[in-house]
């Protein structure tokens, strides 16, 4: 082999996502890794729809199905949607969002099970006091539900709003939190 093709082959294998999906007490779940980690948490009701959501997420890169490879990230994704303190301690690979994005997503990260944080609070923490648009515009764009846990983000006045994963599964997911 010469050496461009040893380059191209190398890339590939950056460019590849293995995912999986499964069952949770909120509806299925696809879990996806990079080879630098988590890239994507998916939550819905189809899980053919989930594989197409996470093609539109990272257009142009390959993805292969990995169940065996995934098994434990499936696993703990279920295990912290039912028990919410056990924490989801996984490697996350936050490179797919502008720089904004990726500091959103970091504070989110910092969010303690349990509490919430509104829009404006988190677009304040960031420096920006009129940013709370910006800020779920960042939320909507997080392709890893839970990992960075943009649930945990409410209006003003304390009430879920949108998420992206749908109102239901928000309010499903605060609820087992607060109970702890």
């Amino acid at each position: 082999m010469n050496p461009m093709q040893t380059q191209v082959t190398a890339s590939t294998a950056h460019d590849t996502i293995t995912y999986a999906t499964g069952q949770s007490a909120i509806g299925h779940i696809l879990a996806a890794r990079s080879p630098f980690g988590v890239c994507a948490i998916l939550i819905g009701s189809d899980a053919d729809a989930l594989k197409q959501d996470l093609a539109s997420y990272f257009p142009g890169t390959a993805l292969a199905e990995g169940e065996a490879a995934l098994r434990d990230d499936l696993a703990a994704i279920a295990r912290f949607i039912e028990t919410p303190a056990a924490g989801l301690d996984l490697p996350l690979d936050m490179r797919h969002g502008t720089p904004f994005q990726q500091r959103v997503w970091e504070v989110l990260r910092t969010i303690p099970c349990g509490a919430t944080i509104t829009y404006t609070a988190l677009a304040r923490r960031l420096g920006q006091p009129n940013g709370a648009r910006a800020v779920a515009i960042a939320c909507a764009a997080n392709a890893i539900a839970l990992g960075i846990p943009c649930h945990r983000v409410v209006r003003a006045d304390g009430t879920p709003s949108g998420y992206r994963w749908g109102i239901e599964r928000k309010r499903a997911l605060l609820d087992k939190e607060a109970a702890i």
